[in-house]
């Protein structure tokens, strides 16, 4: 073949590999594009609860564990489910549910579920998130410390670590808002309020980022304080409405509590059978999620400034 025939057809070859490079370029920013758009239109929920088992959600995209007992025998169960203190990943968040109990031998029955034990507390509220919000996508840190029969144990460090996780990946996950519907109103506690420094810390950064931190008041009947970590500044305390106007009898109401909102919801349980999930705790996450699901404004507080007000017993709250 002659220099300029051969010349002429690696030209040619060059032209048409060009193109096909053109076009496989083009299609990856397409589709980057594409990616890109899907996660900004995402709207996520971080919960930080007992456990939760996401095989039953597909709205679950991340799961987070924290324990603060490291089992050498991962029959105890007391730490993550990889025998841990922390875990991430698919799974990370589940737990033993626990069993219920034979009324004459006094030990666990295999295979029949205590679905009001009270590490389901995670999956009421899951599922009290998604139906004030259906469209939501949750990701899930477990904070408990939870037994091989299913009993959990919340642990203040482990939650301040939870909450400081969801601070440091909140724009990767594009988490809109938290929702803890967790309280501790003791002594110890108490004085977590000002001293807890992660927490605080963490608190201070999501805000920061416009990304609201709702926690529940508790259901202590106090009205001198409220539990942490709604008491911790910046964090949004919720308390429960039995009515249009009045609050629940057993919610706390001391400094700290800033908004309210109906503290009931009816919901499935575990096992399938219908139940009224009730109390500041629903309160929190249906507040969180209809946060997500409704907000139109730039920040935060012009949120909260749209929100009607209600006067309870001469003192004002926000209404949800």
């Amino acid at each position: 073949m002659p220099i300029s025939s051969k010349n002429k057809t690696i030209t040619t070859r060059r032209k048409k590999m060009k193109k096909i490079l053109l076009a496989l370029l083009s299609a990856t920013i397409v589709f980057t594009a594409m990616q890109t758009s899907q996660a900004q239109d995402q709207k996520v929920l971080a919960i930080i609860d007992t456990a939760i088992d996401s095989t039953k959600f597909s709205s679950i995209i991340h799961e987070v564990c924290f324990t603060t007992v490291k089992s050498k025998n991962l029959l105890q169960n007391m730490s993550c489910p990889n025998g841990e203190l922390f875990m991430e990943g698919i799974g990370a968040a589940s737990a033993p549910w626990p069993l219920q109990v034979d009324f004459k031998t006094k030990l666990p029955v295999p295979g029949l579920l205590n679905v009001n034990g009270a590490v389901f507390h995670g999956d009421s509220m899951v599922k009290s998130a998604l139906k004030a919000n259906p469209s939501l996508k949750i990701v899930f840190i477990r904070f408990n410390d939870v037994t091989s029969l299913g009993n959990p144990r919340g642990d203040a460090k482990a939650l301040a670590l939870a909450i400081d996780w969801v601070s440091k990946n909140a724009e990767a996950y594009s988490i809109d808002a938290l929702s803890i519907s967790q309280s501790a109103v003791d002594a110890t506690n108490q004085n977590r309020c000002l001293t807890d420094t992660v927490t605080i810390d963490a608190v201070s950064f999501l805000n920061s980022k416009n990304i609201p931190v709702f926690a529940a008041t508790g259901n202590n009947k106090r009205q001198d304080v409220v539990g942490f970590p709604s008491c911790v500044s910046g964090v949004i305390g919720v308390g429960a409405l039995a009515n249009d106007t009045q609050l629940e009898t057993v919610t706390n109401t001391g400094p700290g509590l800033d908004m309210v909102a109906l503290g009931k919801i009816s919901i499935t349980k575990y096992n399938g059978s219908e139940s009224s999930a009730s109390g500041s705790s629903v309160a929190t996450v249906v507040s969180s999620a209809a946060y997500i699901n409704n907000n139109s404004f730039k920040t935060f507080q012009e949120y909260l400034e749209s929100l009607p007000k209600i006067l309870i017993k001469g003192t004002p709250y926000i209404r949800n």
